[in-house]
């Protein structure tokens, strides 16, 4: 079913970075100073047993987070994906689809250099939660590659964070 528009069109926050950039902890803080529904694949695929680099998985559920978020934010909510948005295109299409809905975009790009991943990978692979998908110096190494970064013209295209940070 879906949701008819609103005049209460709500705000869709991307939060943008690889993984140990923070995106999991500036989530859970916005979430609750805004107040904002937060969607994060790791946790839900850890919690159904599903592997976190699993691509199948992670991209199906991420379809079902994107259509979710739209019909949220088309009932005057608040969204919160931490998806990475590793790639331009994803973070264009998402823009589009909710102003298209009348909602404003925040695109929330946590840039950390490379030897301070590492640091905090190293750290969050040893906890008890993250054993199922630990990631590597390599594997970060090799992502940064793939990662396209926001530039400033792409991040004028969003709108201004709003509320408290």
């Amino acid at each position: 079913m879906t949701v008819p528009f609103t005049s209460a069109s709500g705000r869709l926050i991307l939060l943008c970075g690889l993984p140990g950039s923070g995106k999991t902890t500036l989530a859970g803080r916005l979430a609750e100073e805004i107040p904002a529904v937060r969607l994060c694949p790791d946790e839900w695929l850890a919690a159904l047993g599903v592997g976190l680099h699993e691509e199948e998985p992670r991209a199906r559920l991420e379809a079902l987070f994107r259509q979710h978020a739209l019909d949220l934010v088309r009932l005057g909510q608040t969204v919160i994906l931490e998806f990475g948005f590793w790639a331009r295109d994803e973070r264009d299409e998402l823009r589009l689809a909710a102003r298209g809905l009348g909602a404003a975009v925040e695109l929330r790009h946590l840039a950390v250099p490379l030897d301070e991943l590492r640091r905090r990978l190293e750290i969050r692979n040893r906890e008890e939660t993250w054993r199922a998908a630990p990631i590597t110096g390599d594997m970060i190494e090799r992502w940064s590659r793939i990662f396209q970064a926001p530039d400033a013209a792409e991040l004028a295209l969003f709108d201004a964070a709003a509320g408290k940070q």
